[in-house]
């Protein structure tokens, strides 16, 4: 079942993406975070990368600090 849900929050850091989503449980709402690469394919077609390379680990630790800085003040607030 597809559904056009849209992320809590996308943040950025070099050429990599947290994008944070909003989830519900029995035990009320959580978040979870997926992280990408964007990256241009032979076609020219943009498409988002998964997996991450020696030189892109710096900006993954980075905005994964920063996504969880986020969700954290966010739970704060609730």
């Amino acid at each position: 079942m597809a559904t056009n849900k849209q992320p809590a929050n996308q943040l950025r850091f070099g050429n990599i993406k947290a994008t944070i989503w909003e989830n519900t449980s029995e035990k009320g709402p959580f978040f979870a975070t997926t992280f990408s690469r964007p990256f241009k394919d032979q076609s020219g077609a943009w498409r988002n990368g998964t997996s991450f390379g020696l030189n892109d680990l710096e900006a993954l630790m980075t905005v994964a600090r920063e996504a969880k800085e986020w969700i954290a003040a966010l739970t704060l607030k609730r």
